[in-house]
Order: structure tokens, then sequence, then C-alpha cells
């Protein structure tokens, strides 16, 4: 009988391996593999809000070379170790760990906010306020360098928590791709011929001529403003304005106090007074007699 129970639990034993792995061999072609981690960008319509990466700023607006503005809406993705990045020209640079670790990291390098300029020339893009690194926030230049192909390449960090990235495209290989001159509008371009103008003549300072280049480049739309905006106040009313019934009484009392108190010092003084009552407007007049209005060249009625 032991012998007879030992077969039917090495028949029952060897059954059970053989569901299994039919089981899994079954199954195995409809398994997910995960290849990222569960944020894949910052407009992932799959995600719950609570997932998604979350810009602290709106993008500027587009600007620069019109060329470029087509750039605009589409994403180029770059992988080195174990990060991706996606860089989306007049959007965002991110960055999403490739692993497997419950905390892997899925963040923004930066958002759209200006260009880089130096002698007529965009030399770079900034995106800046992205998430938290320390003290600052993570921020990341794209240098535009011609190439045949569109491709986002070469990642690094040349200090801590700011970011280079080096995106190339056909599109600025043209000598006069990048130039900044030809991107304002004609009234821009007077202004910035007049600086340069004055520049020369030596009638501005170097400073006052970055300056100046500065307004024009923001008036543009190429520099984030950094002007401060001051509201200046109102100029106040000489005539007050009531807004309920009992105010209204309330300052027409104290006109008549002012006047009664005006009154009692021109006694005190001896100073003679008329007093005319003005029924429709309920306002008092005084005529101080025996002196001169300031600008009356008339005679004094002394009846």
């Amino acid at each position: 009988m032991s012998f007879l129970r030992n077969v039917i639990f090495n028949i029952l034993r060897l059954l059970v391996v053989c569901v299994s792995l039919f089981i899994n061999h079954g199954f195995a072609g409809r398994m997910k593999i995960v290849e990222e981690p569960s944020t894949f960008g910052l407009n992932n319509p799959y995600l719950s809000q609570g997932s998604r990466l979350q810009p602290k700023v709106t993008p500027s607006a587009v600007s620069g070379p019109a060329h470029l503005h087509g750039l605009a809406g589409k994403c180029f993705s770059f992988t080195e170790s174990m990060y991706k990045y996606e860089f989306c020209p007049f959007h965002n640079v991110t960055q999403h760990e490739q692993s497997f670790r419950w905390n892997a990291y899925s963040g923004i390098l930066g958002i759209w906010q200006e260009w880089e300029m130096a002698n007529n020339t965009f030399t770079g893009m900034w995106m800046r306020d992205g998430d938290t690194c320390g003290a600052r926030n993570r921020e990341t230049k794209v240098i535009l360098v011609c190439s045949n192909t569109t491709k986002l390449d070469q990642v690094s960090e040349p200090s801590t928590c700011v970011y280079s990235l080096t995106f190339k495209t056909p599109l600025v290989c043209h000598p006069h791709s990048l130039l900044v001159y030809p991107t304002l509008t004609e009234k821009l371009q007077r202004e910035w011929d007049e600086v340069e103008q004055a520049h020369y003549e030596g009638l501005i300072t170097d400073q006052g001529y970055n300056n100046l280049l500065r307004d024009i480049f923001e008036d543009a739309g190429l520099l984030k403003s950094q002007r401060v905006k001051v509201q200046l106040p109102e100029a106040a009313s000489s005539l007050k304005t009531f807004n309920s019934l009992q105010k209204c009484t309330e300052d027409l009392q104290k006109q008549r106090e002012e006047i009664e108190r005006l009154h009692a010092l021109l006694s005190q003084h001896n100073i003679p007074f008329d007093v005319e009552q003005n029924e429709a407007k309920d306002t008092a007049s005084v005529t101080v007699k025996n002196q001169h209005l300031r600008g009356d060249t008339g005679l004094i009625d002394l009846q």
C-alpha cells in the first residue's frame, strides 16, 4: 500500500508541474512588458492628474526664427545610461529614469523661457523653472547644431541642477538661419539701428547699449521680461462719492460742524463775514470784506 501511495503521489506531483508549465507557456505571449516607469511625460492622458508631472510655470510664447516654429508640438527623445531625456521645443525638457525602482525619478528639467543670444546670433534655448533641486530649480540649455538629421544628442550636467542638451537639425545649417536681426519687426529693427549708431558715436556706454538691446529683445518676445511693473496710484478725486444715504448725511453733518468752527474762529479774531444760504445746494459762502481777493483788480464794494 505504501508503494502504491508513493506512485500516486509522484504522478500527482508530475501532473502539477506539467500544468504549471502549460499555463506559463500559454499566457507568456500576452504578458505586458514594462519598459518605462509609470510616468511617461507631461501630457499623458492615461495617467491620473496626481501622477502627472506638475510644471511650475507655463511656457513662453513661440519666438525666434520662423523656420523653427514648426518644431512646436513635436518631441525628441534620447537615452543615455539609465535615463531617457525628452525635448519638446518651445515647451519643456523631461527626464525619466529607466528603472523598476519604486521611486524611480521622472521629472521636469525645464520649461521653455527665452533665447540666449550673442553677436546677433541665437546660441541656445533656455528651459528654466524645472523641478526643485536643493535651493534652486532645475534648468536646461539646449544648443542647436547643424546636422543632416533631426535628433536629440549629447546630454551633460556642467553644474549642479543645470543641464546641457545638444539638438541637431538641418534647419540651422544655413549661415543666416540663426540671425536675430531678421526676426525683428521693422520698428524694432529701426530702434536697433539707432542704438548701434549711438553706441558707435560714443553717446551711450557699453552698459547702456546692452540694456537698450535687452529692451528690444524683450519687446520682441525673445527674452523674458525683467522689468518691474509699478502700478501708479490713481489721482485722488476732488469729489467724494457716497454709496449710501447714511454716509451722505454723516459727511454733510461734518461739513456743517467745520463751517461753524470756522465761523467761531473768524468771530474770535473780530473778522466780519456774511452768510448766504443756498437752498438748492445747501452750501454756505463767506464774504470777507475790506480785503482784495487774489487776482482781483476791481474796486471794493464797501456798502
